[in-house]
């Protein structure tokens, strides 16, 4: 996990957005698009991000790419916010 680019992933409120949709499931990257209002390749960038940061897995069916969380990654960073607050009473 290049913690970096995790960090740069969660920056952006689009992209805490798409992880949030993803919270009940994979979706396609089309249903995904349908949620926002930009065009589809601007969702696509911001999947992409995620992508690289591993927070989200693919799988393509047909000519259709499905989304869905990687909680490790999630659960990596989770476990690292826990030991700075322990670290920090």
């Amino acid at each position: 996990m290049g913690f970096q680019n995790v960090m740069r992933a969660l920056s952006d409120p689009t992209r805490r957005e798409i992880l949030n949709l993803l919270k009940s499931g994979c979706l396609a990257a089309t249903d995904i698009a349908d949620r926002f209002e930009m065009s589809g390749a601007a969702v696509s960038k911001h999947l992409a991000v995620l992508r690289e940061a591993e927070l989200v897995r693919t799988r393509r069916e047909g000519k259709y790419i499905y989304y869905e969380l990687s909680a490790s990654v999630l659960e990596e960073v989770m476990l690292w916010i826990q030991e700075l607050r322990e670290d920090s009473k």
